[in-house]
């Protein structure tokens, strides 16, 4: 599903659009122990295994909901295909709702929407929103609003 853009109006041709829907991404125990490792967040829910198995919902760790949400790059990454572009800055998220847990072993995947492109200088501003699914599960992971800008080189 990749979409080629190389000016605004490419990108204000896919406003309102989903670009993309991820592959499954399969979350391990050895990914939740490395974010906890560099964030520092060893919260039993996430790292201890023996633990869960007796005291949370399905006997199984979770994912740090910012591990979920770190990965959501490298899940659509190969959503939008760029040429002629000089640089593209993360501005940062709106808005993002934890609204289920990841357990350890289970499959996500990142579906993104374009929902408003607009000029700002020299620069074109996207919002994006992208929903993190569980595979089996009617409710998302996570739901994330971005703001980007993206600068084309100059003809």
């Amino acid at each position: 599903m990749e979409h080629e853009i190389s000016s605004f109006e490419d990108f204000k041709a896919l406003e309102g659009h989903e670009v993309g829907v991820s592959d499954w991404f399969e979350v391990t125990q050895q990914q939740i122990d490395r974010f906890a490792d560099l964030t520092g967040d060893f919260q039993w829910i996430h790292v201890d295994v023996e633990r869960a198995k007796r005291d949370l919902p399905g006997g199984k760790t979770i994912a740090h909901g910012y591990l979920v949400l770190s990965l959501t790059p490298t899940m659509t990454a190969d959503f939008l295909n760029f040429t002629n572009l000089e640089r593209a800055i993360n501005y940062g998220v709106n808005k993002v709702r934890f609204m289920n847990m990841v357990p350890v072993g289970c499959k996500i995947r990142a579906r993104s929407t374009v929902k408003q492109i607009r000029k700002r200088s020299d620069a074109v501003q996207v919002i994006g929103q992208t929903t993190v699914e569980i595979e089996g599960e009617a409710k998302p992971a996570c739901v994330i609003e971005t703001v980007s800008f993206f600068y084309f080189k100059l003809s």
